[in-house]
């Protein structure tokens, strides 16, 4: 069981969430929303024990599954010693036990706790966890041969697939999973819902997907007027119910105001009259009928307005015989298409099909977009195209959204 009690947190003046109690069930899948800022993050940072509330307590199972959100964390460690580490009481085990059969000279204490430690190893199904890391990696599409190498040589993309399979790893019994989504492909993703629906533990995911939430979620944790309250369905569910709740509330606060105004004019009018009984009759209904009070959503509707300085041609880009390849691996061949103003292109394929190597070859010839920021932006100093041409048509602005912008951040 996974559950907090009375936990408040705010930081300053703002209030995340005040006196919340609530549990998570196993079998259970929980989406945790609420607008950026709500305290999602810093919640997952209190189940995990990463924080402590500052106020009540939380209970927590022994086994916990955390995604992390360091891609740094273990460069120096193999891919499958990464994943193993998701067990902690397996990893410690196992580092204690190869100090021992490391020693030259082994005493009989050293023997009695190897004996310790092998129970640790087989409860723990260590005698088969490179197997059981190795499936879980094949099935985020982390290949067989990336698997004995070091982290510090994997792309963050590729990192983060072995993060998801560390919080995977060891049966935990419940799972937090902060953005589980990020840098998956769609085949990776399809396989992450899968799993998910089949695991038997809590779920608790944090996701601006709302179609993953959708295919996972069995509730949703809202984070708003400064608690959180939990809805039975998925994400779509959940919007439906808050904001009926809330116009039924509205509703019904409106339709009060107007009786309690009808009757604060009748008692205007007759208080200093004969009808005092009928007076204070209707004042007892005014004190009876107080409007519930509604808290502050703190939901924000973002409007994001993209406004063109003029319009282009028709033909706003042509690609003829586009051609692009890495040590020998042809990853483009030969690619033609013709682009018409208006068109809406989503560009898809496999982490490492060569998605971004398109864009950086389209980028190249953009008519607004410097190749020093390009080359900032993609790291690479070799040419972006190895034959073809791309054409801009007339009046054509370019705007780019690069995966990592940090190379652009002045420090």
């Amino acid at each position: 069981m996974l559950s907090v009690s009375n936990v408040s947190m705010r930081y300053g003046a703002k209030v995340l969430f005040e006196e919340v109690s609530t549990a998570f069930t196993p079998g259970k899948r929980y989406g945790l929303t609420g607008p950026n800022g709500a305290g999602k993050s810093t919640f997952m940072k209190l189940l995990s024990g990463e924080l402590d509330p500052q106020k009540g307590t939380v209970v927590r199972p022994r086994k916990l599954g955390v995604l992390s959100q360091d891609q740094f964390a273990f460069d120096a460690f193999s891919v499958l010693d990464t994943v193993i580490m998701g067990n902690k009481r397996l990893w410690a085990a196992l580092q204690e036990r190869d100090a021992i059969y490391a020693k030259h000279d082994m005493t009989d204490e050293d023997g009695m706790k190897l004996g310790e430690l092998e129970g640790i190893v087989g409860e723990e199904d260590g005698y088969t966890a490179e197997s059981d890391a190795a499936i879980l990696l094949q099935g985020l599409d982390i290949s067989e041969d990336l698997q004995t190498r070091k982290m510090g040589e994997l792309q963050g993309g590729q990192k983060v697939r072995v993060l998801l399979a560390q919080a995977l790893f060891g049966h935990p019994q419940a799972l937090l999973l902060d953005e589980p989504t990020n840098y998956l492909d769609l085949d990776s993703i399809h396989w992450l819902q899968g799993f998910l629906n089949t695991y038997d533990g809590v779920v608790i995911a944090i996701s601006h997907d709302r179609h993953f939430l959708n295919s996972i979620c069995t509730h949703i944790a809202d984070i708003d007027y400064e608690t959180i309250i939990t809805y039975t369905g998925t994400y779509d569910d959940m919007v439906v119910a808050k904001t009926q709740v809330r116009s039924q509330i509205e509703s019904q606060n409106a339709q009060r105001e107007k009786k309690i105004a009808q009757l604060n004019e009748f008692i205007a009018r007759f208080a200093a009259g004969t009808r005092s009984s009928q007076v204070q009759s209707r004042r007892k209904e005014v004190e009876r009928l107080q409007v519930t009070e509604l808290a502050r959503s703190n939901i924000q509707r973002p409007f994001i307005k993209f406004e063109q300085k003029r319009p282009s041609g028709k033909h706003i880009l042509e690609i003829e015989h586009l051609s692009k390849s890495y040590d020998g691996k042809l990853v483009i061949r030969d690619f033609t298409a013709s682009i018409t103003r208006g068109e809406k292109i989503a560009l898809m394929g496999r982490n490492g099909a060569g998605k971004t190597t398109l864009l950086n070859a389209l980028l190249a010839n953009s008519p607004t977009t410097p190749e020093a920021e390009l080359r900032k932006t993609s790291g690479y100093d070799g040419p972006f195209a190895d034959g073809g041409k791309v054409i801009w048509g007339h009046e054509a602005s370019i705007g780019y959204f690069a995966q990592d912008h940090r190379s652009l951040i002045e420090t």
